[in-house]
């Protein structure tokens, strides 16, 4: 086998992926021959769209409402998967929830539905995924933060929760050895389109002079999904330098 292994026929499942940046993961994915389903929430036509655009890679694609913080909803959604596919290979957490708010202003019912969706969400999608991915040999691949890395004092509770996953790759990666291998992309400043003057603020600050992309995020995401299933509970920044 080598180095970099074919997801040709493989079964890959993107979170949040109707949209932004998991769109991106997902036609990158297709693009390598994998079928692909995704999950959406309140995002139904774009979706839809996704997975026509999916399956013009002459795979199979699929897209399945999913609130990743209700544990049934996770649970039906996995089993969905497996039903149509009857494999899945390939896990990635990318569905999250980004809020600004001064610490001091952050509710309770704010914090909890940020670590609902951010850290127990991967968790419970894991969780359901578990036994395809093992006798799969599989991965499981979650989108952290750059703020994750660092304290952000207007994002505390985004931040918290992304910490958390960043955790929760490293007790994966050793709970679920050495069946499957679970690693961590952690995205910078990722802009697509239009740049305000904020994001080029942003850009003057990168050691790189600019931000990044959807697409440098799906490329260090098929690094993990096509390479060495030996690489495990590692976590790798694409932020363009920002962080250091």
């Amino acid at each position: 086998m080598s180095a970099m292994d074919s997801l040709q026929g493989k079964v890959a499942l993107v979170t949040g992926a109707a949209k932004r940046v998991g769109r991106v993961l997902a036609l990158s994915l297709a693009k390598t021959g994998a079928n692909v389903a995704i999950t959406y929430w309140n995002s139904e036509s774009e979706a839809q769209k996704t997975v026509a655009e999916l399956e013009a890679f002459d795979v199979e694609a699929i897209a399945v409402r999913c609130n990743v913080r209700d544990p049934k909803s996770v649970e039906d959604a996995v089993a969905e998967v497996f039903d149509r596919f009857h494999r899945l290979d390939l896990l990635i957490n990318n569905a999250g929830s980004f809020e600004t708010a001064t610490l001091e202003q952050i509710s309770v019912e704010q914090w909890d539905a940020m670590f609902e969706t951010n850290t127990r969400g991967p968790f419970l999608m894991a969780k359901a995924a578990h036994p395809h991915l093992k006798a799969a040999r599989g991965r499981i691949i979650n989108l952290g933060s750059l703020g994750g890395l660092h304290p952000w004092p207007t994002h505390g509770h985004y931040c918290t929760s992304k910490a958390a996953l960043h955790m929760l790759t490293q007790v994966m990666s050793k709970a679920f050895a050495p069946e499957i291998s679970v690693n961590c992309v952690a995205p910078g400043m990722i802009v697509n389109g239009e740049v305000s003057a904020a994001y080029k603020h942003f850009a003057q600050k990168t050691p790189m002079q600019k931000n990044g992309c959807p697409e440098d995020v799906a490329a260090a995401v098929m690094f993990f999904a096509t390479g060495p299933h030996f690489i495990t509970g590692q976590l790798v920044s694409v932020d363009g330098g920002l962080g250091l």
